[in-house]
């Protein structure tokens, strides 16, 4: 029987669904700050699933498509840095005149939609 997306997962459940030794993920705990599954008595690991997703993101960028793993920490630490609010565009300031034109302008397209 299959766990559910949202169950958390074992290191070896995990290991064997990506085909990898548990020594790597353990591995990887110890070069990304950002993969901290829980550890329970014993130190047991259990992945959660924003862990998992992001064990198979690492897996990807390691095994597939060739990055280092100082490539792949510059990956992640560039991510998870804050992005900047968007800037609010700075308002148009148009002459009372030019509204009034572009305000009958529509009105003319409305009446001749509607026709």
């Amino acid at each position: 029987m299959a766990k559910s997306e949202d169950a958390f997962r074992t290191i070896g459940e995990l290991a064997e669904e990506l085909g990898l030794p548990q020594h790597i993920l353990r591995y990887w705990e110890t070069r990304f700050p950002q993969l901290r599954p829980l550890q329970r008595a014993g130190n047991r690991r259990y992945y959660r699933p924003a862990d998992v997703a992001l064990v198979k993101r690492i897996d990807e960028l390691l095994n597939r498509e060739g990055y280092t793993i100082k490539g792949v920490q510059k990956l992640l630490n560039e991510k998870a840095a804050p992005e900047p609010p968007p800037q609010a565009p700075k308002p148009i300031a148009l002459p009372l005149t030019e509204l009034k034109r572009i305000r009958a302008l529509l009105a003319e397209a409305l009446d001749a939609d509607a026709a």
